[in-house]
């Protein structure tokens, strides 16, 4: 994780950036490396999920704020455990935490500062504690968005550790009493001042403020309790869900600390682009090609939907660039019954080659509507009049 960029580098954008310009720095990444048009491009598709997991920190607010003050480890409750950093440098407090365990900075900035005037500054280490939220990311087609539909997605999530259980001791031992604290969790230190000597309550750096202590750690989970496994689960999008837009899936993410309730999954969507429908809000875009002789006459077209085909009665006369509209035929409302428009805009088709017969029979239609006649082979100036050889 140390060679992690900063999310902000990242997306291309500055601390300053509002939600707008973050949002539209994401979408503008996540199209150019989108592994579906990148096939087999691991570097495109690692560059993905890095834009990925920029913009589901930066465009949460309270997980910007974390980020903005204490970088990484404010946002991933892996970052630096094990690596000689918060997870081991406190001559093996804080339980023994091993790779990707989760850890409070509030406890971490406690023992520094911890209380005075008395009491210590720290929540009991030993209440339930909600596990913290994790991401994944989805890849829909058009259609799938549209209509909804259900995904198998695979996930890094932390558990208690089955080898022992969740109380970090290794298999035939138990946890003991920390004999620094005496099972308190706390110690007094004396402090000189110059308003003379104060005592005050520290958290006790041995068990983390635990009281317990692991004199024989788990091997599994390096006496944490907890460990990090990849899961796969069944999810279902809901219908009308846009490109870029992130949900949720209750209690599906870390595992609570102390029989404390699960995070949640959140889960980011992209959607491969269509190849003839364009997405505005709820509303489908559809262009329509005809000839000219089915705008001046009118004609009954098949239009393709999100539903199928369906027939709709071109009336004479329609111009080019006209749009008509098929009513409740465009994206599901999210969370409704209601469901957008689809617009379909027409595209006269004007041939690029005639034959003889095709060119004369032109003319003659013009002649009949009262215009001037057309001589394609007089050359004409700008104004129309005719060049002088």
């Amino acid at each position: 994780m140390a060679d992690k960029r900063d999310y902000y580098e990242v997306l291309g954008v500055s601390k300053s950036a509002t939600p707008d310009e973050i949002k539209k720095a994401y979408r503008q990444l996540a199209k150019k490396y989108h592994p579906d048009l990148n096939p087999d491009n691991k570097e495109a598709e690692a560059k993905f999920k890095e834009a990925n997991e920029a913009y589901e920190i930066l465009s949460d607010s309270e997980k910007k704020e974390k980020y903005d003050r204490f970088g990484f480890a404010g946002v991933d409750p892996g970052y630096g455990a094990g690596q000689g950093g918060f997870g081991g440098g406190f001559g093996g407090g804080f339980g023994g935490f091993g790779d990707g365990m989760e850890f409070d900075l509030g406890d971490i900035f406690g023992s520094f500062f911890g209380g005075f005037g008395g009491g210590s500054s720290r929540s009991n280490p030993n209440a339930p504690r909600r596990g913290s939220d994790i991401q994944t990311n989805v890849y829909l087609t058009f259609e799938e968005a549209a209509k909804g539909c259900k995904k198998t997605v695979e996930f890094q999530r932390i558990e208690l550790c089955d080898e022992c259980g969740g109380n970090g001791a290794a298999k035939g031992t138990q946890p003991q009493t920390c004999p620094e604290c005496n099972g308190r969790g706390q110690v007094n230190v004396q402090q000189r001042t110059p308003f003379g000597t104060i005592s005050t309550s520290k958290t006790c750096q041995r068990c983390g403020g635990k009281g317990m202590f692991n004199p024989n750690p788990c091997t599994r989970c390096k006496g944490a309790g907890r460990i990090r496994k990849t899961q796969k689960k069944e999810i279902t999008i809901p219908a009308g869900i846009d490109d870029g837009q992130i949900f949720t899936v209750r209690g599906e993410g870390n595992h609570g600390v102390n029989g404390g309730p699960g995070g949640d999954l959140r889960v980011g969507v992209s959607i491969k682009p269509h190849a003839y429908f364009e997405r505005d809000g709820y509303n489908v875009w559809y262009d329509m090609k005809i000839s000219y002789v089915q705008a001046a006459l009118g004609d009954k077209l098949r239009v393709p939907t999100l539903d199928g085909q369906v027939e709709y009665e071109l009336p004479a006369g329609t111009q080019p660039g006209q749009v008509f509209k098929l009513k409740g035929r465009g994206i599901p409302v999210l969370n409704s019954s209601r469901r957008g428009d689809q617009l379909v805009r027409v595209i006269v088709e004007v041939p690029k080659s005639l034959t003889e017969e095709q060119k004369s029979a032109l003319l003659k239609f013009n002649d009949t509507m009262g215009h001037k006649p057309v001589h394609p082979e007089e050359k004409r100036g700008f104004f129309g009049g005719k060049k002088k050889k």
